[in-house]
């Protein structure tokens, strides 16, 4: 069997679009997962230049406020690189209390450049937890720069995304069973 990649990067659709699909998905699976990771929520304020406003962690459902406001008609990206450092700070403290699936709303600017989201993104991959994001065109080459080879590009079809997780669960179920083999193994020779 080919190896699963344990990072898919969803593309192919809005911003907008891809955060709602990621609501739905994380709503649904909350019942039978612990889910860790941040996604983004609009600041609902009129003449803004961009909609970033809030990160609702997954874990917690704490809200990280993530834009400055700065006043309406305001041409300039109001992100607050502070409020991602906080809310990446929690999603590594999820991850390392341990969790199933980490979901982060995207690797854009701020994580190309080595800020924002990027110590979150890090926290599951050296934990080899399976993560479920997003990557603009704009940021690809940062993003392959980052985490090539280890993720799968996916549609926002919700269908494959769910393909993808459950080929993950049976990974980790594979996994599961071969360490309980092993120290059954283990116990039984001492």
């Amino acid at each position: 069997m080919a190896s699963v990649k344990r990072i898919a990067v969803v593309q192919g659709a809005t911003g907008v679009t891809v955060q709602a699909l990621f609501h739905t998905l994380a709503d649904r699976w909350r019942p039978t997962m612990r889910l860790a990771g941040v996604l983004a929520e609009e600041h609902g304020l009129a003449d803004r230049a961009c909609s970033a406003g809030f990160l609702r962690s997954l874990a917690s459902d704490e809200r990280f406020s993530v834009f400055q406001d700065l006043g309406p008609n305001s041409t300039a990206c109001h992100l607050d690189g502070a409020g991602m450092v906080t809310a990446a700070d929690a999603v590594r403290r999820d991850v390392e209390r341990g969790c199933d699936l980490v979901v982060l709303s995207k690797f854009g600017k701020l994580e190309a450049s080595g800020g924002g989201l990027r110590d979150a993104f890090a926290a599951a991959i050296d934990a080899g937890v399976p993560l479920l994001t997003s990557v603009s065109q704009n940021f690809s080459a940062a993003w392959e720069a980052f985490a090539a080879p280890l993720f799968v590009v996916l549609p926002a079809d919700p269908d494959r995304i769910e393909q993808w997780r459950l080929a993950q669960v049976s990974v980790a179920q594979r996994r599961s069973a071969r360490s309980g083999e092993l120290s059954g193994t283990n116990s039984r020779s001492s």
